[in-house]
Protein backbone atom coordinates (compact mmCIF):
# COMPACT_ATOMS: atom_id res chain seq x y z
CA UNK A 1 0.00 0.00 0.00
CA UNK A 2 1.08 3.78 -0.93
CA UNK A 3 0.50 5.87 2.09
CA UNK A 4 0.92 9.72 2.89
CA UNK A 5 0.79 10.22 6.80
CA UNK A 6 -0.95 13.92 7.99
CA UNK A 7 1.40 15.99 9.70
CA UNK A 8 -0.28 14.77 12.92
CA UNK A 9 0.79 11.29 12.10
CA UNK A 10 4.18 11.72 11.73
CA UNK A 11 4.52 13.35 14.95
CA UNK A 12 2.99 11.10 16.87
CA UNK A 13 4.85 8.70 15.25
CA UNK A 14 8.49 10.56 15.73
CA UNK A 15 7.55 11.37 19.04
CA UNK A 16 6.34 8.04 20.29
CA UNK A 17 2.96 9.43 20.99
CA UNK A 18 0.33 7.08 22.61
CA UNK A 19 -2.26 8.81 20.36
CA UNK A 20 -0.91 6.64 17.53
CA UNK A 21 -3.20 3.97 17.28
CA UNK A 22 -1.57 0.77 17.16
CA UNK A 23 -3.23 0.36 13.54
CA UNK A 24 -1.46 3.12 12.28
CA UNK A 25 1.84 2.40 13.85
CA UNK A 26 1.78 -0.84 12.17
CA UNK A 27 0.93 0.36 8.79
CA UNK A 28 3.83 2.71 8.88
CA UNK A 29 6.62 0.20 10.44
CA UNK A 30 4.85 -2.67 7.95
CA UNK A 31 8.17 -2.35 5.19
CA UNK A 32 5.49 -3.54 2.31
CA UNK A 33 4.14 -0.04 2.24
CA UNK A 34 5.73 2.67 1.14
CA UNK A 35 5.10 5.73 3.51
CA UNK A 36 5.17 9.64 2.28
CA UNK A 37 5.52 12.18 4.04
CA UNK A 38 4.51 15.77 2.50
CA UNK A 39 7.01 18.84 2.51
CA UNK A 40 4.14 20.52 3.50
CA UNK A 41 3.77 18.39 6.58
CA UNK A 42 7.69 19.25 7.01
CA UNK A 43 7.05 23.30 6.44
CA UNK A 44 3.97 23.07 8.90
CA UNK A 45 5.99 21.37 11.50
CA UNK A 46 8.76 24.57 11.08
CA UNK A 47 6.28 27.05 11.27
CA UNK A 48 4.59 25.82 14.19
CA UNK A 49 7.46 24.96 16.15
CA UNK A 50 9.65 28.26 15.18
CA UNK A 51 5.66 30.31 16.65
CA UNK A 52 5.96 28.32 19.88
CA UNK A 53 3.22 26.31 18.59
CA UNK A 54 4.66 23.15 19.03
CA UNK A 55 7.00 21.66 21.35
CA UNK A 56 8.83 18.47 20.01
CA UNK A 57 12.06 16.62 21.66
CA UNK A 58 14.17 16.89 18.95
CA UNK A 59 15.10 20.13 16.21
CA UNK A 60 13.48 20.82 13.14
CA UNK A 61 16.80 19.68 11.66
CA UNK A 62 16.66 16.32 13.20
CA UNK A 63 13.14 15.41 12.44
CA UNK A 64 14.33 16.53 8.50
CA UNK A 65 17.58 14.25 9.02
CA UNK A 66 15.07 11.27 10.46
CA UNK A 67 12.85 11.25 7.82
CA UNK A 68 15.33 11.78 5.54
CA UNK A 69 17.33 8.63 6.76
CA UNK A 70 13.88 6.49 6.90
CA UNK A 71 12.57 4.39 4.08
CA UNK A 72 10.01 7.22 4.07
CA UNK A 73 9.71 9.24 0.69
CA UNK A 74 9.45 12.56 0.79
CA UNK A 75 6.84 13.64 -1.55
CA UNK A 76 7.49 17.83 -3.01
CA UNK A 77 5.16 19.76 -3.95
CA UNK A 78 4.78 20.17 -7.53
CA UNK A 79 2.85 22.21 -9.77
CA UNK A 80 0.28 19.44 -10.50
CA UNK A 81 -0.53 19.18 -6.80
CA UNK A 82 -1.40 23.11 -6.11
CA UNK A 83 -3.72 23.10 -9.27
CA UNK A 84 -5.45 20.16 -7.56
CA UNK A 85 -5.57 22.38 -4.50
CA UNK A 86 -7.22 25.16 -6.76
CA UNK A 87 -9.84 22.84 -7.38
CA UNK A 88 -10.65 21.79 -4.10
CA UNK A 89 -14.12 22.48 -2.49
CA UNK A 90 -14.01 24.16 1.15
CA UNK A 91 -14.50 21.55 3.30
CA UNK A 92 -11.42 22.42 5.04
CA UNK A 93 -9.48 25.55 5.20
CA UNK A 94 -5.93 24.67 6.75
CA UNK A 95 -3.73 25.18 3.83
CA UNK A 96 -1.26 22.22 4.78
CA UNK A 97 -4.20 19.74 4.91
CA UNK A 98 -5.97 21.25 1.81
CA UNK A 99 -2.00 20.82 0.12
CA UNK A 100 -1.93 17.12 1.63
CA UNK A 101 -5.15 16.04 0.50
CA UNK A 102 -4.50 17.32 -3.13
CA UNK A 103 -1.19 15.40 -3.08
CA UNK A 104 -2.76 11.98 -2.13
CA UNK A 105 -5.64 12.44 -4.80
CA UNK A 106 -3.09 13.10 -7.65
CA UNK A 107 -0.76 10.64 -6.14
CA UNK A 108 -3.54 8.16 -5.95
CA UNK A 109 -2.34 7.37 -2.48
CA UNK A 110 -3.99 6.62 0.97
CA UNK A 111 -3.91 9.01 3.02
CA UNK A 112 -3.54 8.06 6.94
CA UNK A 113 -4.63 11.30 9.52
CA UNK A 114 -7.21 10.96 12.35
CA UNK A 115 -8.82 14.35 10.99
CA UNK A 116 -12.24 13.27 9.43
CA UNK A 117 -12.94 16.14 7.25
CA UNK A 118 -10.45 13.94 4.78
CA UNK A 119 -13.34 11.64 3.98
CA UNK A 120 -15.65 14.93 1.78
CA UNK A 121 -12.78 14.95 -0.35
CA UNK A 122 -12.61 11.19 -1.83
CA UNK A 123 -9.38 10.67 -0.57
CA UNK A 124 -9.00 6.88 1.01
CA UNK A 125 -8.70 7.67 4.78
CA UNK A 126 -7.01 4.90 7.07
Amino acid sequence: MRILIDTHILIWHLEDDLRLSAEHSDLIEDSRNAIYVSVASMWEIAIKASLGKLSLSRSISEIFAEVDSSATSLLAIEPIHTIQVSSLPFHHKDPFDRMIIAQALVEDLSLMSNDVNFVAYGVDLL
